[in-house]
């Protein structure tokens, strides 16, 4: 699957001349060591977001089973059998067990006939998180889920593997170093500085967001064979990262 990076870099900049106190504790990047300058006589300090993106490499679907009786233990069974129907139609599809995890489970008597002595009714739901590696299946999982008896398909998510976060991560963090370095530049020129090497450096406010479909983006397509069959667009995933730069500037 091709994949690719794309860049979206917004800024903050701060800066901070003369008469700074240093900064103790930190670790100095580009030559500069901290602990050889207790004091900085000047620095610019740039806070940068960098994000970058990827097209998915997994996918969450989520699916439930739904039951109504005037007996809860009635409602209880038909959810059992319910559970035992899809499991068994999603591991002879190829899914792993671990796949397929219970998201959410409900037995509650109706809104509608609580106030209602002459009638009781129950409702249940049983709600599943099927994870799956293969996002070009997921329209094809689902039309397994739906065969075996899920009654409604309430939300897919498309986001990324550990291995591939970490490397979109680790460009949208480029990306930001990039940024908050140009930026630095701007500055020290617009100042009659000049920067020196890197004092310090950190990151936060990571985050990562996933491609969620909405109903109205499923399409159901003839397969060709007399059956309908599930179509679902994917879109890619972002990642962002802050980092904070203060950077060793000096007189030009």
């Amino acid at each position: 699957m091709n994949r690719k990076l794309v860049t979206a870099i917004g800024v903050t900049l701060l800066v901070a001349l003369a008469g700074c106190t240093g900064l103790a504790g930190s670790t100095g990047v580009g030559g500069v060591d901290a602990g050889d300058e207790p004091a900085l006589e000047r620095n610019i300090e740039v806070v940068a977001d960098g994000e970058a993106t990827a097209e998915p490499d997994r996918a969450t679907i989520r699916v439930a089973v739904t039951a109504t009786g005037d007996d809860s233990a009635a409602v209880r069974d038909e959810l059992a059998a319910g559970d035992e129907e899809l499991r068994a139609a999603l591991t002879d599809w190829g899914l792993d067990e671990d796949d397929i995890k219970t998201d959410r489970y409900d037995v509650r008597e109706s809104y509608e006939t609580r106030d209602n002595p002459e009638r009781t009714e129950y409702q249940g739901v049983h709600r599943y998180a099927i994870e799956i590696d293969d996002v070009d299946a997921v329209g094809e999982v689902i039309d397994v889920a739906v065969d075996a008896g899920a009654d409604e398909v309430q939300r897919i998510a498309f986001g990324l593997s550990e291995e591939r976060e970490r490397e979109v991560r680790d460009a949208a963090i480029e990306n930001a170093m990039a940024s908050a370095e140009d930026d630095a530049t701007v500055l020290a020129n617009s100042s009659e500085l000049e920067l020196a090497g890197v004092y310090s450096v950190s990151t936060a406010n990571a985050g990562v967001t996933p491609y969620r479909v909405s109903d109205a983006a499923m399409a159901t397509e003839s397969d060709g064979a007399g059956g309908a069959a599930t179509s679902i667009e994917t879109g890619d995933v972002s990642v962002r990262v802050s980092v904070n730069v203060v950077y060793v500037a000096e007189q030009a």
